[in-house]
């Protein structure tokens, strides 16, 4: 069985937990405590398996593999159904930028090592902290809100009639957003995509609040 490494709120482990189970691949979860000093993340043993000290990572039989996207693409081809990509190569790409608009561009900057960092090097208290996640968090999300705006928003995903990378990663960061209290009032796209993946029982069970280690 497929070792996933994680922690309930971490938004990375989220969208591994939400590939995992739209594959309906059993897996055997392995919490990871977060903590920016002396987390399990930083632990010689962890680091044995991700150097970066950052979840997630999985095993698979000795094998070993991070980063979310890397391990959701490897899923997808190793378990192809359901796919997790369309099949049309322009419609695939058009899904991968908008994921990797969420991965590489937003999520990176709520990190708990990136506030902790601005906190104590630059003196920012709990104030300066909402304003630096509401700047990324917000705008990224309204670049996502356009992002998809010309799509037929009659379906209830992000580009198909099934789920794909793109909400696999888009409901994780609206979590987050919520979480920071980021207004989403002007992106009616992305939350009627948000509570309709939220309705069904793969998001619903990979939701933080759900996992043994919730807090």
């Amino acid at each position: 069985m497929i070792k996933l490494y994680g922690y309930f709120r971490s938004s990375a482990a989220y969208r591994c937990r939400i590939a995992f189970n739209l594959k309906n691949i059993d897996y055997d979860l392995k919490l990871i405590h977060l903590k920016n000093d002396g987390g399990e993340q930083n632990s010689l043993k962890y680091k044995k398996i991700n150097p970066q000290a950052l979840i997630p990572s999985i095993e698979d039989d000795g094998f070993i593999l991070t980063q979310s996207m890397a391990i959701i693409e490897w899923l997808d081809e190793k378990y192809s159904i359901p796919n997790l990509l369309p099949e049309d190569t322009n419609l695939k790409a058009k899904v991968r930028a908008f994921a990797q608009s969420i991965a590489c561009e937003i999520h990176p900057l709520q990190n708990l090592r990136v506030q902790e960092f601005i906190t104590e090097e630059f003196n920012q208290d709990s104030k300066q902290i909402d304003k630096w996640l509401k700047r990324w968090l917000g705008g990224g999300l309204a670049a996502c809100e356009e992002m998809i705006k010309n799509q037929n928003h009659n379906l209830d995903f992000c580009f198909g009639d099934h789920p794909s990378l793109a909400d696999i990663c888009l409901v994780p960061q609206i979590f987050s957003a919520q979480r920071f209290n980021v207004d989403l009032s002007e992106m009616p796209i992305l939350m009627k995509i948000f509570n309709h993946c939220s309705s069904l029982e793969a998001f619903k069970d990979a939701h933080p609040e759900n996992q043994p280690d919730a807090e």
